[in-house]
C-alpha cells in the first residue's frame, strides 16, 4: 500500500479531543478505536493532527473564477456585476474557462474540499455551451479526487432545447435564477417542468435581492409537495436573501413548505453581504444574509457556501469552507461545531452524496489539519494541511514559519 493509500491513519485527534488510529479499506472509514502507537508499512502517522470531515461547497461558479485581476470590475451590486461578466465572458474561449475552474479546484482541494457543485453559464449568442463542455471535461479530469456537479444555469431567454442540449453535453441539474425573469412564476414553472422530463435535480438562485415581495423558493417548494421530482433527485434553493426580511410569523410557513418539501438552503455568506445594500447608506442596513437559525430551528436543511471566487460578483473568496463557516459564526450567530457541520456533513446531503467522516461505514473524505481544536481551524491560521478523498491522500500542505520573534 504506498504512502498515499494509507490502511490506518494513526495518532489523530477528534473535535471531541480523543486520540484515534483510523483503519481505511477501500475508501471508506472501517473502524476507530483508541491512538495504540506509531505508524507501520503502509500507515499515515498524523501526530495529532485535528482529523475531520472533508469540506463539500454546495454552491459556487467555477466558470466565472479569477477574473477580477484581469477585468477589475467597477464597484456595483448584483445586475452590474453581471453585465460586466457577460461582456467579459462573450469571447472567452474553451479552454479558458477549463484552465480557470481548474486553478479554482486545485484551490478547493487543497484547502480540504472533496466535494463541488458548480454552476455553468448558458450563452445567448455565439457557442451557447461553452461553460457547460468546458466544466464537463474539468469534471473528468478531477474523477478520481473530487465530487464535481454541475448545474446548466440558464436565463429565461434560452430556449428548453438549449437547456436539454447542455444535460446532453454533461449538466447534471437543472438550475437557473427564475426570480431575475420578467415573469419568475412562468420561468420557475418551465425549470421545474425540465428537471421532471429529465429526472433530474433542480438548483435555482433564489430570492437574492432585498425585497420579500415575492419569494420564489417558497413557490418551488409548493410545486414540489404538490409533485416531488424524481426518486433520488436533489431540490436546492441558493442565496435566499429575501427569507431574511421576515419576521417569525411570515418566515414560518416558508419554512414548514421547504422543510416537507426537501429543499435544502444554500447561504452564501460573503458574496451576499458584499452585493446586497449597497444603496443602503443609512440605517438600518438589513444582513443580507439568509436566516439561517432560524431555518434550522425549524427543521430545513441549511448548507453554506462560497460562491463566486474572485470575479466580477466578489472580489474576495479563498474558496476554503473553513472561511465560509467563521462567517457563519460571526453573521449568522452559529456555534463553531453548527458552522462547520454546515460546510461538511449539510452541505453533502444537500448534494445528496454519502456521509463522509470518521465513523465507520462513511466515505473517507477527511481532512487533518495541524490545528489546536476546531475552533482554531475555523478560527483560521497557517496550519498543515492533508487531504484524503475515499480514503486517498489527494493533497499535502506543508507551512513553514520563519520569524525575527523568539
Amino acid at each position: 500500500m504506498s504512502e498515499n493509500s494509507p490502511t490506518v491513519l494513526r495518532n489523530a485527534t477528534l473535535a471531541d479531543g480523543r486520540a484515534v488510529d483510523v483503519r481505511l479499506e477501500q475508501g471508506r472509514v472501517d473502524d476507530v478505536s483508541p491512538a495504540a502507537g506509531r505508524a507501520g508499512r503502509g500507515e499515515l502517522d498524523l501526530e495529532g493532527a485535528l482529523l475531520v470531515t472533508a469540506g463539500a461547497e454546495p454552491h459556487t461558479h467555477l466558470d466565472k473564477a479569477l477574473v477580477f485581476d484581469r477585468l477589475r470590475p467597477a464597484y456595483g451590486d448584483l445586475l452590474s456585476g453581471m453585465r460586466q461578466w457577460q461582456e467579459h465572458a462573450r469571447d472567452l474561449a474553451e479552454d479558458d474557462f477549463v484552465d480557470r475552474a481548474m486553478a479554482l479546484s486545485r484551490m478547493f482541494l487543497g484547502n480540504g474540499v472533496t466535494a463541488v457543485r458548480t454552476h455553468a453559464e448558458i450563452f445567448p449568442s455565439g457557442d451557447p455551451l461553452r461553460c457547460v463542455r468546458a466544466l464537463a471535461r474539468v469534471r473528468a479530469r478531477l474523477a478520481d479526487v473530487m465530487d464535481l456537479q454541475v448545474v446548466v444555469l440558464p436565463k429565461g431567454d434560452i430556449g428548453d432545447d438549449v437547456v436539454e442540449a447542455a444535460l446532453d453535453a454533461g449538466a447534471d441539474i437543472v438550475g437557473g435564477s427564475p426570480h431575475t425573469a420578467p415573469d419568475p412564476d412562468a420561468e420557475l414553472d418551465r425549470l421545474l417542468a425540465l428537471a421532471r422530463r429529465r429526472g433530474v435535480g433542480i438548483d435555482i438562485h433564489a430570492d437574492e435581492r432585498l425585497d420579500a415581495s415575492s419569494l420564489t423558493m417558497w413557490r418551488m417548494a409548493k410545486a414540489l409537495r404538490a409533485q416531488p421530482l424524481a426518486a433520488g433527485a436533489t431540490a436546492m434553493a441558493g442565496h435566499c436573501v429575501s427569507l431574511g426580511l421576515l419576521d417569525a410569523t411570515a418566515l414560518g410557513p416558508v419554512a414548514d413548505d421547504l422543510r416537507e418539501a426537501g429543499v435544502s438552503v444554500a447561504a452564501a455568506p460573503l458574496t451576499n453581504l458584499y452585493l446586497q445594500a449597497k444603496d443602503r447608506l443609512t440605517g438600518p442596513v438589513p444582513r443580507a444574509i439568509a436566516p439561517v437559525r432560524a431555518l434550522r430551528a425549524a427543521g430545513v436543511r441549511v448548507c453554506a457556501a462560497g460562491d463566486n471566487v474572485r470575479d466580477p460578483l466578489n472580489p474576495l473568496g479563498a474558496a476554503d469552507h473553513l472561511v465560509t463557516a467563521g462567517l457563519l459564526v460571526a453573521a449568522s450567530h452559529l456555534t463553531i461545531e453548527e458552522a462547520h457541520i454546515a460546510v461538511t456533513d449539510d452541505a453533502r446531503a444537500a448534494m445528496g452524496l454519502e456521509p463522509a467522516g470518521v465513523e465507520p461505514g462513511r466515505v473517507a473524505d477527511l481532512l487533518a489539519i495541524r490545528a489546536p481544536s476546531l475552533a482554531a481551524a475555523v478560527a483560521g491560521g497557517p496550519y498543515d494541511r492533508t487531504v484524503l478523498s475515499r480514503g486517498r491522500v489527494v493533497s499535502r500542505r506543508v507551512v513553514t514559519e520563519h520569524s525575527v520573534l523568539s
